[in-house]
């Protein structure tokens, strides 16, 4: 079986070299390393003063601008780069727990019916009490195998997968055409749907680990979730029927549970701050064709996406 990763980037820093080190010293051998990397000034600084090519002698390295960029797009014409068996896609801020990363991530793939097998997010050291709660909601320790006769029980979560850290085989990939080409957000979860509803399953691998988190703020998670909302109105085939809200809403709960019993009452008032950022964001995004354009770019977070 031979094995890609793919990593979109955009101004990498050097944590960039420990995620590629990390890949090189997996269990199971990466043929190529394929990053897109979005803006070739930002690559050439990081990179300036070393030998790269000797360093990484598995990467290949392509350049696009910030206005050919697509969560989707991107995405698609990087899988295009590759035809091993198998495909990882990776962000550049995501970094393995463990040299076993890879084969843990393989194994459910295993079973024919599988189509995407996602890995478990940790908390990074820097992570607030918050962002650690929620990667435990969202990333639990029990790995589960996802299809289309669990929707009535997990709704929404049966779609959940992250291109944080995926791997994908390439037939069933090319069998149902793939990313798909536009797409603000969500790339991921709309792939997901579309293997689910044509029998086949996404598993969620939770012995597969990489440390990834963010802080982000009241703004950020704004526009984040804006983006959100406009991926599920651009996808009603996926999302329609379905409601995320309640999800939401059911961690909301029980982070402030989880603050008040740990001892960090204080984060509630912040938790609710960034929850109410994060649903209004969400809502507008929903209902972004009645909103002027120039209102949309104010919201969003990727103002690109409105210009191509």
């Amino acid at each position: 079986m031979t094995i890609d990763v793919i990593i979109p980037t955009y101004k990498p820093d050097g944590s960039f070299f420990e995620l590629l080190d990390r890949l090189n010293s997996q269990t199971v051998k990466v043929r190529k390393i394929i990053v897109i990397n979005t803006e070739e000034k930002y690559f050439h600084q990081l990179v300036y003063g070393r030998r790269f090519k000797e360093e990484y002698s598995n990467l290949q390295v392509k350049h696009i601008s910030a206005h050919e960029f697509d969560h989707g797009g991107t995405r698609r014409r990087a899988a295009s780069e590759t035809d091993a068996d198998v495909f990882v896609m990776m962000t550049q801020d995501a970094v393995p727990a463990d040299e076993y990363l890879l084969e843990r991530l393989l194994l459910p793939l295993a079973d024919e019916r599988v189509a995407v097998s996602y890995a478990r997010q940790l908390a990074k050291e820097d992570a607030g009490e918050i962002e650690k709660y929620t990667r435990v909601f969202n990333y639990p320790k029990e790995s589960v195998i996802k299809g289309k006769e669990d929707i009535p029980t997990l709704g929404i979560k049966t779609f959940f997968c992250s291109d944080v850290c995926a791997a994908y085989k390439r037939n069933v990939y090319e069998e149902l055409g793939g990313f798909v080409k536009k797409a603000i957000f969500n790339e991921d979860m709309v792939f997901a749907a579309k293997a689910v509803k044509a029998g086949y399953r996404i598993a969620y691998a939770a012995d597969a680990q990489v440390y990834h988190s963010h802080n982000y703020t009241g703004a950020e998670q704004f526009r984040r979730n804006f983006d959100l909302g406009v991926s599920q109105a651009c996808h009603p085939e996926v999302f329609d029927g379905i409601s995320s809200e309640s999800e939401g809403i059911s961690m909301v709960k029980k982070t402030i549970r989880h603050l008040w019993d740990s001892g960090h009452k204080k984060e509630i008032f912040r938790l609710i701050y960034t929850s109410g950022c994060k649903f209004i964001g969400y809502r507008l995004g929903k209902g972004y064709r009645r909103l002027p354009m120039k209102l949309i770019l104010k919201c969003t977070s990727n103002r690109n996406y409105w210009k191509n």
